[in-house]
């Protein structure tokens, strides 16, 4: 098991909604020696393009490729969380080492619970959102059976967000949201 963290933020938001861009802000503005991003789809990646024969780092990336095994690649992770449900977590964890975490694409209320469930009050979720047009604007088109699936609506209900960020290309109104956070992360310090 991790070192026990200070403060792991769960992320979460629709496609293009910026939650990479947004755990790489708070990475910055923290320092990597005090803050890491952890993504839950790169264990589930990795092993989906071993036992796939593909490229994980291709996967890895906003590409045509990665969207061309998307909808198996979930259906084949959805097959893994059935039979446990913090297999990606416990993978993630191994090995962080910072006091804070950020964890750039929680999807399921499963994550959500098993992060809450072994970390506790250290735990806050945080929803990262942008209006479609916005979303639009950076390639996003929807996609029935990967827009509509729990994959993508596994967090639309049933979570009392801590933080809700507003990611419109707004420079200065996202520059005052994210130090609100990182004040409140910064006090845990």
């Amino acid at each position: 098991m991790a070192a026990a963290p200070r403060a792991v933020l769960l992320l979460s938001g629709k496609r293009k909604s910026g939650k990479d861009f947004v755990a790489e802000e708070i990475q910055s503005r923290l320092g990597p020696d005090v803050c890491t991003i952890l993504r839950l789809s790169g264990p589930l990646k990795e092993q989906y393009a071993k036992e796939h024969g593909l490229d994980f780092q291709r996967l890895l990336d906003a590409s045509a490729y990665k969207e061309t095994y998307r909808q198996d690649m979930i259906r084949w992770g959805e097959e893994k969380r059935g039979a446990d449900p913090g297999f990606f977590c416990r993978i993630v964890v191994e090995g962080a080492a910072q006091p804070v975490w950020v964890v750039s694409d929680t999807r399921r209320l499963s994550d959500v619970e098993w992060f809450r469930d072994v970390y506790g009050d250290v735990v806050q979720t945080v929803r990262v959102v942008a209006t479609e047009e916005t979303r639009k604007r950076r390639n996003w088109v929807f996609v029935v059976g990967v827009d509509d699936a729990e994959s993508e609506c596994g967090l639309d209900q049933g979570v009392a967000f801590d933080w809700v960020i507003t990611n419109d290309g707004d420079e200065l109104s996202l520059d005052s949201q994210l130090e609100t956070l990182l004040q409140s992360v910064r006090s845990r310090l």
